[in-house]
């Protein structure tokens, strides 16, 4: 107990627990209530919180920068070996803190939205998992383990925006944010490959220069060059990123509380999230973060131009939330650190409280408008007045069309694909037929 890094593993381990009580009563068929189940996902993340205070505490004390904890090897493959490496400093305290406060203030709100649903369990189990992937991508000490936790949140996302099942559409919509989510995250794995090739490492430590720890930069100008794009590349799904952010609005779907955990705070902001991890690369090669930056500025455009015509509130909450994301990213690019972690934070919060609050909102504007007999004001100004007149045809349709996006990687990139597959699908069958 003399090495304060077990409160580390109490972090991620709290969360794990939490899963694998739900998980194991559900399998045996035990007898469990809500309040029972309410109570057990409260106190785990209420004590992986207080396991972060004590890190924090323990820094102040120690006056050191980050704490860290090797629990071993978790794989090994002759002379390679993955280590379950966990890693608490400047960047993953503050995120962890509020990971952990968010999923058990969003487990304490779902008892009562959720009472008496038939999927009650499951939503409890699932959003156990998450908490427990999102902790794990925080305080992973090396992109091995994040990769882990990266998909844990990828799959409990998915799972709950078809959490509706008994309809067709959110299990469609469910299978469309999955898909993006997997095209994505073979960036993330040519990424961890590439830097254990040429770097021989995918820690996360300490860097000169950097606030927090970050990631190796290869020797090599072209490797630096495609891990930094592949790891944009991995974030762009993640975060909804344009031209891949056509499956955010789709995610609604899930009960409100998923909606605003994943899509309003957590789950989109792990984007930006490793791209800091990953500052170290976008600082020596300059047109790397550049690249960032554009991606970011023209999803902030975009997510702002469609959300003004969006006519439900969740869809205009979901570009809103695009939008400041993009921001974040713009910011990351452009060789900011402290700035989009506060941008994060409290984007994270403001925004998940909207999407908790917007059916009651609904439900408030629709009286008051009865109540006063006409309809209350919209958005007074609008953007589209700083252009030209006959350019604004151009925005409005762009907006309605939501730029099209979702249609082109339909019909153009996914149509072709699946028809060279079904080509090849049937030729050897043509041959062995003659």
């Amino acid at each position: 107990m003399n090495d304060p890094g077990w409160l580390l593993s109490l972090v991620v381990g709290l969360p794990f627990a939490a899963v694998a009580g739900i998980g194991v009563a559900a399998w045996l068929g035990l007898p469990t209530g809500e309040r029972w189940i309410g109570a057990l996902v409260g106190s785990a993340f209420s004590g992986a919180a207080c396991a972060v205070v004590g890190c924090v505490v323990v820094l102040l004390v120690r006056g050191g920068n980050e704490l860290r904890i090797d629990a071993g090897p978790w794989l090994l493959a002759e002379s390679h070996a993955v280590h379950i490496e966990l890693l608490g400093d400047r960047l993953s305290l503050p995120v962890a803190l509020f990971v952990a406060v968010l999923v058990g203030l969003i487990g304490a709100f779902s008892r009562r939205y959720l009472h008496r649903e038939p999927g009650f369990v499951r939503f409890y189990l699932l959003l156990s998992l998450f908490g427990a992937g999102a902790e794990l991508v925080v305080i992973a000490g090396n992109l091995d383990l994040l990769f882990f936790g990266w998909e844990l949140v990828g799959i409990t996302s998915a799972l709950l925006i078809a959490f509706f099942d008994e309809r067709r559409v959110p299990a469609q919509h469910g299978l469309w944010a999955f898909s993006v989510y997997r095209i994505c995250d073979v960036g993330l794995l040519t990424a961890v490959l590439l830097l254990h090739h040429t770097v021989g490492s995918v820690d996360i430590a300490s860097r000169a220069g950097q606030p927090f720890g970050g990631l190796a930069v290869p020797a090599s100008l072209g490797a630096a060059v495609a891990a930094g794009l592949l790891l944009l590349w991995a974030s762009m799904g993640k975060s909804a990123q344009v031209p891949l952010g056509g499956w955010l609005p789709r995610a609604m779907e899930g009960p409100t509380p998923s909606s605003a955990i994943f899509y309003g705070a957590i789950s989109i902001h792990l984007g930006p999230y490793l791209l800091l991890r990953a500052a170290p690369l976008f600082d020596a090669v300059p047109s790397v973060g550049w690249s960032v930056a554009v991606v970011g500025l023209a999803t902030a455009a975009h997510g702002s131009f469609v959300g003004r015509v969006q006519t439900d509130i969740k869809s205009v909450l979901a570009y809103a939330s695009m939008t400041q994301v993009g921001l974040i990213v713009a910011e990351i690019g452009l060789g900011l650190r402290w700035l989009p972690l506060v941008h994060m934070l409290g984007h994270a919060t403001v925004r998940s409280l909207e999407i908790l609050r917007s059916p009651s909102l609904l439900h408030d504007d629709q009286h008051l408008e009865d109540a006063i007999g006409r309809q209350l004001p919209r958005v007074p100004w609008h953007l589209e007045r700083v252009f030209p007149a006959s350019l604004r045809p151009w925005f409005y349709r762009h907006a309605l069309e939501r730029g099209a996006f979702d249609n082109v990687l339909r019909e153009q990139v996914v149509g072709r694909l699946l028809g060279a597959v079904r080509r090849l699908a049937v030729r050897p069958l043509e041959g062995a037929k003659r």
